[in-house]
């Protein structure tokens, strides 16, 4: 069974426990209402509810397993799990995969397989996507395996801890073998998913490192700050440094090279949400781009 244990400090004798649990724990009132109407909330070993008056070392006990149910059906698939614990999977996720469900892919998908994972190994989870990739870029994905683990991490997502870090291959030489791209994003229309560097637009800053070059082309290791739609795709465009692959932003006549954007997020840093530890996870470039990269280098 998967909770979260804590004994109260001095500073908050005589606190209400929804005070603990939001300014100590960090819970989202969601998390703490749904957990106190399921009783989940114990302070030595007893469920109360969340007028509750704790006093100094009490042991709180917050019940983290519960029933859940999920419009996914389970599926064995082969997952390249990079790492997982009680609280969280990370996958490194294939080209050509979709990450969830959807009317014209209602199976085969990365959900399916990571429901079917947490079936056979007995894990009451759903699957709870902290992150998200284009179904054309590979990469690592985060889930969270409860309520907790996903808050968590969704939270931190927009700190200065959690790093996402991706490798690209890129038409023609950057002018400087690293730096910043600060250009804002615009999607000019509703009915466009193609995005734009455009001052109406929201600030969007990438940083890049140039890994290798080759003889028009280069391979980008780029950290993102902030996480718009398409960013990386957009910012590389923009400096007339596309995608390989990348048919919306690139050019038409790579499918002889790369069936598929060469764009893989290779890596990932994170605090754990139970430790505050800092994760560091990376993941091996797929099949297509290394040949991709061979190929360049024949050129």
């Amino acid at each position: 069974m998967s909770k979260l244990e804590r004994r109260v400090s001095g500073e908050f004798n005589n606190k209400k426990i929804r005070e603990y649990l939001k300014e100590e724990l960090k819970l989202s009132t969601r998390l703490i209402r749904g957990a106190a109407l399921d009783k989940r909330i114990l302070v030595n070993g007893k469920a109360v509810k969340l007028n509750h008056v704790v006093k100094e070392n009490d042991k709180i006990d917050i019940i983290l397993s519960k029933e859940e149910n999920q419009d996914i059906i389970p599926e064995k698939i082969d997952l390249d799990i990079v790492y997982e614990d009680e609280d969280l999977i990370v996958i490194n996720k294939a080209p050509f995969m979709v990450v969830h469900p959807t009317k014209s892919h209602r199976t085969g998908t990365l959900a399916n397989g990571v429901l079917g994972h947490f079936r056979e190994n007995n894990e009451n989870c759903i699957v709870r996507l902290v992150s998200r990739l284009d179904m054309n870029t590979s990469g690592l994905i985060i889930i969270g395996k409860n309520q907790y683990a996903h808050m968590a991490l969704s939270r931190d997502m927009k700190s200065e801890d959690f790093k996402k870090i991706y490798l690209a291959l890129v038409h023609g030489k950057l002018k400087k073998s690293s730096g910043t791209i600060d250009l804002p994003i615009y999607r000019d229309g509703e009915e466009s998913i193609k995005r734009v560097v455009d001052t109406r637009g929201q600030r969007s800053i990438t940083h890049y490192t140039v890994e290798e070059e080759f003889k028009d082309s280069s391979l980008v290791k780029l950290v993102l700050e902030t996480g718009r739609t398409h960013q990386i795709r957009v910012h590389l465009s923009h400096l007339n440094c596309p995608i390989y692959g990348d048919t919306l932003y690139g050019y038409e006549d790579d499918s002889n090279l790369i069936e598929r954007q060469g764009l893989h997020a290779y890596g990932l840093e994170f605090p754990h949400p139970r430790t505050g530890e800092i994760i560091k996870l990376t993941s091996k470039l797929p099949r297509d781009m290394e040949d991709l990269i061979n190929t360049l280098k024949e050129i």
